[in-house]
């Protein structure tokens, strides 16, 4: 499904530049980064992750699912993941007037890396439930019912600008992966589990599902 092949695409760029932006706020913090190029990636990750593909992944991906494979939108993957849009939209915000200005005192660098780690530990796991989860069973779900494409819309320019500025930032600042995170595939990995989502089998299943599966443990 080519929508989806696009969002998996622009999965790669956004992990990409979430390296790209750890390695920005540690320059930051040592005072060797420009605070210009902050705005910069406040407006990558506000207008291209957020007003573009967060946008149609909720619009476009989550609707299909809602109105054509039935799928609860109150409950599960989808409230859980459209949660985590807004959750992190907030934290982005917070962050924005310290990625866009040298932190002034210990207290700001502190605050600088905590709230640079929590948005990309977020995001990089949401990516990762994505990618292994709701984009592969969704679009099988979709595939059940005889949806095979779903519409696209191409970016704005400010939202075009944005990705290019993204693309720019990797050249100065080599992305970085955090080895304090552990990432991985599946629903356990998800921040979600557990808390606002019992997980695919529990939320998403049918009795069908469940007895084609107890047939094959048999």
């Amino acid at each position: 499904m080519k929508l989806i092949d696009t969002l998996q695409d622009e999965h790669v760029l956004i992990d990409q530049v979430l390296g790209s932006l750890r390695t920005y706020v540690g320059r930051l913090i040592d005072g060797t980064a420009d605070p210009d190029d902050g705005r910069r990636f406040a407006a990558f990750f506000t207008e291209f992750a957020g007003h573009f593909h967060h946008d149609r992944e909720e619009r476009v991906f989550f609707d299909a699912l809602v109105t054509e494979a039935e799928l609860p939108a109150d409950r599960g993957p989808l409230r859980a993941v459209a949660h985590e849009h807004a959750e992190m939209g907030e934290w982005l915000c917070e962050m924005i007037p310290f990625l866009e200005r040298r932190p002034q005192s210990e207290d700001d660098r502190v605050r600088l890396r905590t709230l640079a780690t929590r948005y990309s530990h977020a995001l990089w796991r949401h990516i990762d439930a994505e990618n292994s989860v709701l984009y592969p069973e969704g679009a099988e779900r979709l595939y059940r019912c005889g949806i095979l494409w779903l519409p696209d819309r191409p970016m704005s320019e400010t939202e075009a600008a944005a990705r290019a500025s993204g693309v720019a930032l990797l050249a100065s600042y080599p992305p970085v992966e955090d080895a304090a995170l552990t990432r991985g595939d599946g629903c356990f990995m998800c921040r979600a589990y557990g808390e606002t989502c019992d997980g695919l089998e529990a939320e998403w299943w049918t009795e069908l599902e469940w007895e084609e599966e107890g047939d094959a443990s048999d």
